[in-house]
Formats: C-alpha cells, sequence, structure tokens
C-alpha cells in the first residue's frame, strides 16, 4: 500500500497526515513534508497517524530527524497511532521527545 502524506498548517500549527505504510521506499517523501512544515517556523508539529498501518525503521528516522529539525522549542506530538507503532516508538526512547496523543484538538 502507498503512503498519502498531507501538510496543513494553521495559527503556527504544521499538521501532517499520514494515512497508508510508510517504510523506505516512501520515508523520503515524509522527510521533505518534515522540512516543508520545519520552514514555516511553527510552534506545534502534529503527526497524525489515526490511518497509519505501518512505520519500518525508515519511518522511525524520520521521527528522529522530525524533532531534530524542529528544534528543542517545538513540540512534536504523535496522534492516534496504532498500538505496534507506540510500542516501537517507547522500545526506542522516543517517547521521551514526543507527545503521544490518542486525538488532538
Amino acid at each position: 500500500m502507498a503512503l498519502d502524506i498531507n501538510l496543513v498548517i494553521e495559527n503556527d500549527v504544521a499538521k501532517i497526515i499520514l494515512a497508508g505504510e510508510l517504510d523506505g521506499s516512501n520515508a523520503g517523501d515524509f522527510k521533505t513534508k518534515i522540512e516543508e512544515a520545519a520552514a514555516s517556523e511553527p510552534t506545534k508539529l502534529v503527526l497524525v497517524m489515526n490511518d497509519l498501518e505501518f512505520m519500518s525503521s525508515a519511518g522511525l528516522r524520520v521521527l528522529v530527524f522530525s524533532k531534530q529539525k524542529m528544534g528543542a522549542g517545538v513540540d512534536v506530538y504523535v496522534v492516534g497511532a496504532d498500538e505496534m507503532i507506540i510500542d516501537t516508538i517507547k522500545k526506542t526512547g522516543l517517547h521521551h521527545s514526543l507527545i503521544i496523543q490518542e486525538t488532538y484538538e
């Protein structure tokens, strides 16, 4: 399955909506969206993963990149990720740098 990535910027919040499967074949596209989001200098980055079915280690590397690219002053949210993705994030310790939530208002 392919990956759909949509970037929406509203009121200093960059929201990236991911749907499908995130793997090595499309992680570069996700990284490009992170760079686009960073260029808008948001105060928050919200990664909506409700419809993300799979994330490989390449996707995890882009999550690490997202936090580095945004900098310490920008909160990065992971919203609606399924339990397997959250478990992987926790096993790597990345959950200490990201805000994991079921929903985002």
